[in-house]
């Protein structure tokens, strides 16, 4: 796409990069300045590749938010894996976030081992600054520059919204100059349907405390717009194995699934803004269905 002045625009694909629990989606989200990516204290949150768009004078950054890098030898962790490194070899940059908080391990080198084969530019972020001492930042530059000497090396807070000027600056230095991929007014490429499923998900995650928010998903089953009256009604399940884990989500007194529906209504407001929203959440489990293939194929196409 050609500006006023008749000059090419800068158009990159940023791959992001890090071990579970960097900050990689609460980076992406100030930067797209809406909710792209959900974010939750539990590592592993981030399922799929989400694609996060930012747009300006200088032309357009699209994100590719990858599950956090996880060693092990579970099949989820190995798939995660796939999806993280295969996003790599599609984008112009990868965008290398670093917890300083935590001391680099096996999963540290492993990231570092694939970046240092890499043959597109590799900016490195040390994320977290605003909690972060002076040793950790030094110790966090130390390891970097010893594994990926040719990095650009920055440090920055996606919470605090710190940093990220620098952050774009160096990511618009390496991007090709060519047409806009999106419309300038784009943020996400994910359907509704998904960006709703997301923000509950997160709600839901962010309720508990135990191993149950890795068997969960939440399908929309419906959402309907009324343009005369400006109202929007939705209707989400959120999705549990078996029948004894859906009181750990609804609560005692139902109280748990009122303060997940109190939040998500917040969130989903945002995107309907202007409008009534109707948010109709409720608790089922997948042994209710399990012969219903229809309706498990199209959950497996919104989460997969």
């Amino acid at each position: 796409m050609e500006r006023e002045d008749n000059r090419l625009v800068k158009c990159a694909t940023v791959s992001l990069i890090g071990r579970p629990s960097v900050g990689k989606s609460t980076l992406v989200n100030t930067i797209c300045e809406m909710k792209v990516s959900i974010t939750a204290s539990t590592p592993q949150t981030t399922r799929n590749a989400i694609r996060g768009i930012y747009t300006d004078q200088r032309g357009q950054l699209i994100f590719t938010d990858t599950p956090g890098f996880h060693l092990g030898g579970r099949e989820i962790n190995r798939r995660m894996q796939e999806i993280t490194v295969s996003s790599l070899d599609d984008s112009d940059v990868v965008l290398y976030l670093v917890d300083a908080k935590r001391q680099a391990g096996d999963e540290e080198d492993a990231i570092t081992e694939i970046l240092s084969r890499v043959r597109v530019p590799v900016v490195a972020v040390i994320n977290k600054a605003d909690i972060l001492t002076e040793d950790e930042v030094k110790a966090a530059e130390a390891y970097v520059s010893s594994k990926l000497p040719k990095a650009v090396l920055l440090k920055a807070s996606g919470l605090k919204d710190e940093g990220v000027d620098e952050i774009l600056i160096a990511l618009f230095s390496f991007a090709p100059y060519g047409q806009l991929l999106y419309p300038e007014d784009s943020y996400t490429d994910q359907n509704l349907e998904f960006r709703i499923s997301e923000i509950i998900r997160e709600k839901t995650i962010s309720s508990l405390t135990d191993e149950l928010p890795h068997v969960i998903y939440v399908e929309v089953a419906d959402i309907e717009y009324s343009e005369a009256d400006s109202e929007v009604w939705i209707r989400a399940f959120i999705v549990t194995e078996r029948d004894g884990q859906k009181g750990i989500i609804v609560g005692k007194g139902g109280e748990n699934i009122k303060r997940i529906r109190k939040e998500s209504f917040k969130e989903i407001k945002r995107i309907f803004p202007g409008s009534r929203l109707n948010l109709d959440l409720r608790v089922k489990a997948q042994n209710k269905w399990r012969n219903n293939q229809a309706t498990l194929d199209r959950i497996f196409r919104q989460n997969r």
